[in-house]
């Protein structure tokens, strides 16, 4: 993926996040909550486009904010 792609995802997940009035340690929680093992810090890595997403992450983010999967990937 090349990091452009990665930092506009990430900027997605932020502003996914915050409209849903989630910090990102909330986040992080509700995510291990589900069985996936990331800190604050991973969230704040991905939301800067410095972490790559896994799968399972990219499923439990849009179930968790609620989203469809073309807003978390929405590039334009």
């Amino acid at each position: 993926m090349n990091s452009e792609i990665e930092r506009k995802v990430g900027q997605n997940i932020k502003c996914l996040r915050e409209k849903a009035g989630l910090t990102q340690e909330m986040l992080s929680a509700r995510l291990q909550l589900e069985g996936c093992d990331i800190t604050r810090s991973a969230v704040a890595k991905i939301e800067v486009g410095q972490r790559h997403l896994y799968p399972d992450e990219i499923i439990l983010l849009q179930r968790i904010l609620k989203i469809s999967y073309e807003e978390i990937f929405r590039i334009d």
